[in-house]
């Protein structure tokens, strides 16, 4: 999984308020468990910008891992 560097992220914009998303602390719900995570978000509408790499891979490895419990 390759991760984000602040210079990749320069240009995702948020579509709703069109500005620059920047890296900030926020929470993934899953199931009744948190997970704190640090992601690209809008510091305007709170929008949090999930890479594709990571919703392929480590959310659907916690998903699963999850659902045999």
């Amino acid at each position: 999984m390759s991760a984000l560097t602040e210079k990749q992220a320069v240009d995702i914009v948020c579509l709703k308020c069109g500005i620059k998303l920047t890296l900030g602390k926020t929470t993934l719900q899953y199931l009744g468990t948190t997970f704190p995570v640090e992601l690209y978000k809008c510091s305007q509408c709170g929008l949090v910008y999930i890479p594709e790499e990571l919703a392929n891979g480590k959310m659907q490895q916690v998903e699963a891992s999850m659902e045999d419990k």
